[in-house]
């Protein structure tokens, strides 16, 4: 049984959780901090969430509050969420960037998938850009994939993937088309991993090192954050796009009073956001 999280014992968890991560968790959260850090306590024999925190700041490796920002994450995805962004990026953002490259100029077309979990939306990124340029080598790409989690980086870096995941959104054409059967289950296929890197990225710490993207997804990470993380996050995000580079986020988010650095745009009813 999970021990319950006293309210003080909650407030000051959350502020460290806050500074740590961006993640606000208030008062009306205590049942999400005793499901999912409640097991922690009794792996790690804390008898409390006030002593797992305070194993947390003294571990100086850091792993510790690694447990815990993996554990609080929330790690929903799945293979082509919300089809809106994909058919943006099929129909317009890809036509547009080697129109203006030219297909024969080996400009890449980088890509950031911020917050990418377990790797899904990578792959479903790398698909749909198999699928329209048909040749990486002709029209280089390379796409970004960052997570604060190392669990889900770990996941998605090996690229397998169990039935049940990749019945949520993937089609069998799309199945059989760009991944092979494996023991374990279905690994994405090598040309696609070979487009693809991950790292780890804490989106309320460092972000640069990684140079310029003509596309970043963030799609439903702000929506956990306070209103000021928000701003710094969409600012720091422009300083990261390349001139006239696109923003997509999740369809029930919006910039409006967050970022002036950024002009809406819209593509057949999908919205998206251009750097100005």
């Amino acid at each position: 049984m999970n021990l319950t999280v006293g309210l003080n014992e909650l407030n000051v968890l959350a502020r460290y959780i806050e500074a740590a991560a961006g993640i606000v968790l208030d008062e009306t959260k205590s049942y999400l901090v005793e499901s999912r850090l409640g097991p922690l306590l009794h792996e790690l024999r804390c008898t409390s969430y006030s002593s797992l925190r305070a194993k947390a700041q003294a571990d100086r490796s850091g792993k510790t509050l690694d447990l815990i920002v993996d554990r609080i994450s929330t790690n929903e995805t799945s293979f082509f969420r919300d089809s809106h962004p994909f058919e943006l990026l099929a129909h317009k953002l890809v036509p547009d960037h080697f129109e203006r490259s030219g297909l024969d100029k080996k400009v890449p077309f980088r890509i950031w998938s911020a917050a990418c979990s377990t790797g899904q939306e990578v792959y479903s990124i790398a698909m749909t850009l198999k699928e329209i340029l048909g040749d990486f080598d002709r029209s280089p790409v390379r796409i970004v994939g960052s997570d604060i989690s190392e669990a889900a980086l770990a996941h998605a870096s090996r690229g397998v993937y169990s039935k049940l995941e990749l019945s949520r959104g993937l089609s069998a054409d799309r199945l059989f088309r760009h991944f092979d059967k494996t023991g374990e289950g279905w690994k994405i296929a090598d040309e696609l991993r070979a487009q693809v890197y991950f790292e780890k990225k804490n989106l309320i710490g460092p972000l640069d090192g990684s140079g310029l993207f003509d596309l970043v997804f963030c799609r439903n990470v702000a929506i956990y954050f306070s209103l000021e993380n928000r701003r710094l996050l969409f600012d720091r995000l422009a300083n990261l796009l390349s001139p006239r580079g696109v923003l997509i986020i999740g369809s029930t988010e919006t910039l409006a009073n967050l970022s002036a650095r950024f002009e809406r745009e819209e593509f057949h009813g999908k919205v998206f956001y251009r750097k100005k």
